[in-house]
């Protein structure tokens, strides 16, 4: 069985958030399943990947979208390096950037992407058994490969959606389909929702099937999809909840070259304190005391509007008996406000911008990892943060309430309902509670170490259902 997965994200080619993580992990996973090729096809970045790896040009062609004209070529990198076939698709003028988002004109970006993947499939003659469309930036692909004519060829290939995140859905006016590949104007029905086109809600419309990546979010879904939760009750038959998984070979602490100390689940208890005395004493803080972490987009859809509070309320509330830092970038008063408390409180720390390699540092050093979320399809970091021995503390929603059981009901974590600061700060002061109780720590320590969230089961349920 052969699968394409089309994204505009790949770790560690470019990565903005989990998507990334999935796309670099899943296709890897699958191709171990005897019988299943799996591949990624995704747009070119200007990014260190591309030139410090070998590329091969497979195709040079050009589409149509509206009156321009648009080289497309497709370069696929010759090794294999990350356990499957990488393709890179380059538009000069739309696809040849440094990031992939955050760009004005980022609707023809995304259709120049969909409408060249196509293309390529169809003027070399390549079938999938199976196209595997990541978020609405591929959404628009089922229904090109059954209503335009362009791609005859690829008509009745099976087609799965993957929500990420349904917060983001890449509603567009209607004078984007003059830019589209050309299609029968009745059938307009499979791309609109109240009155734009909607490349999420054309996914769900027109692919075989759709997935969530957690069944937790599925459950969300249905009665909260910002104006989508009529379709997803009615196309109902086709939805599935799988559970992301993380790559272990990635996110390994006894392997991580990323980490001061490595460590086993024999020896995390002193290697993790080794690794957050050097963290403490490269930002200024005091290594006896609990360290709180957060990690991520300062978003509201992640709580990130609860830090500046959180930060100054749980430093009063608390006399200073806590360290908390935090990494990560977003909206401007966020940071300015928490610029502010990191000039202003020893015990807090601050590191602006996405540090891969710091954020693997944080997980093995932090004892506690926060994540106050108000949406949260899946969640990666609490597995990251369990698997590195690191108690989470996290809102009940989503993926979350799917991952991480609270300490008072025999889990390894810590959970808080209402996505508030004093609910946040609730469940911090459970935490420095159970820091001071010695052996309490060293049991959760252990047992969040032993959680399986390999790739390997999910791959599994994604390739039954392939075979469906």
């Amino acid at each position: 069985m052969v699968v394409y997965h089309l994204s505009t994200e790949c770790y560690p080619v470019a990565k903005v958030g989990g998507l990334a993580d999935v796309v670099g992990a899943l296709p890897k996973y699958q191709n171990k399943i005897k019988g299943i090729d799996a591949k990624v096809v995704m747009p070119w970045y200007n990014k260190s990947f591309f030139y410090d790896h070998e590329f091969d040009i497979v195709f040079d062609g050009f589409i149509h979208q509206g009156p321009n004209m648009l080289q497309v070529q497709v370069m696929k990198e010759k090794t294999n390096v990350l356990g499957f076939e990488l393709y890179m698709v380059k538009i000069p003028g739309l696809l040849d950037r440094d990031n992939p988002y955050g760009y004005q004109d980022e609707n023809f970006q995304f259709l120049a992407f969909q409408h060249g993947v196509l293309h390529w499939l169809s003027a070399m003659q390549i079938r999938p058994d199976i196209l595997h469309c990541h978020d609405y930036h591929t959404g628009l692909v089922p229904f090109m490969i059954e209503n335009c004519a362009e791609f005859e060829f690829l008509k009745g290939v099976k087609t799965i959606g993957t929500i990420h995140n349904g917060e983001y859905q890449g509603m567009m006016s209607w004078n984007m389909a003059n830019y589209m590949p050309s299609f029968d104007s009745w059938k307009w029905g499979f791309l609109d929702w109240n009155g734009l086109i909607n490349p999420l809600a054309s996914m769900i419309k027109c692919a075989h099937a759709f997935t969530t990546v957690s069944e937790g979010y599925l459950e969300e879904l249905y009665i909260g999809f910002r104006g989508l939760e009529s379709l997803v009750r009615q196309e109902f038959s086709k939805a599935y909840g799988i559970i992301n998984g993380i790559d272990t070979e990635v996110w390994n602490p006894e392997t991580d070259p990323m980490l001061d100390f490595n460590y086993s689940i024999k020896n995390a208890v002193e290697q993790k304190k080794k690794n957050k005395e050097k963290l403490c004493k490269e930002y200024g803080l005091k290594p006896e005391l609990p360290l709180f972490a957060f990690i991520g987009r300062f978003a509201t859809e992640k709580g990130a509007d609860l830090l500046p509070d959180m930060v100054w309320r749980s430093i009063k509330q608390s006399y200073g008996a806590l360290n908390i830092m935090i990494l990560g970038s977003g909206n401007t008063y966020i940071e300015n406000k928490l610029k502010e408390y990191d000039y202003t409180y020893s015990n807090f720390a601050l590191d602006l911008g996405y540090k891969e390699h710091l954020s693997h540092k944080i997980y093995a050093s932090a004892d506690f990892l926060l994540m106050p979320s108000r949406v949260e399809p899946c969640g990666l970091n609490q597995m990251y943060s369990m698997r590195y021995g690191t108690i989470p503390v996290v809102r009940y929603t989503g993926g979350l309430k799917d991952t991480v059981v609270d300490i008072s009901t025999g889990g390894a974590g810590l959970n808080f309902t209402y996505p508030g600061v004093d609910d946040m700060i609730h469940a911090m002061n459970r935490g420095i509670n159970l820091y001071n109780k010695k052996d309490t720590m060293e049991k959760l320590i252990e047992a969040n170490m032993q959680f399986d969230f390999t790739w390997e089961k999910s791959a599994e349920k994604y390739i039954a259902l392939y075979n469906n």
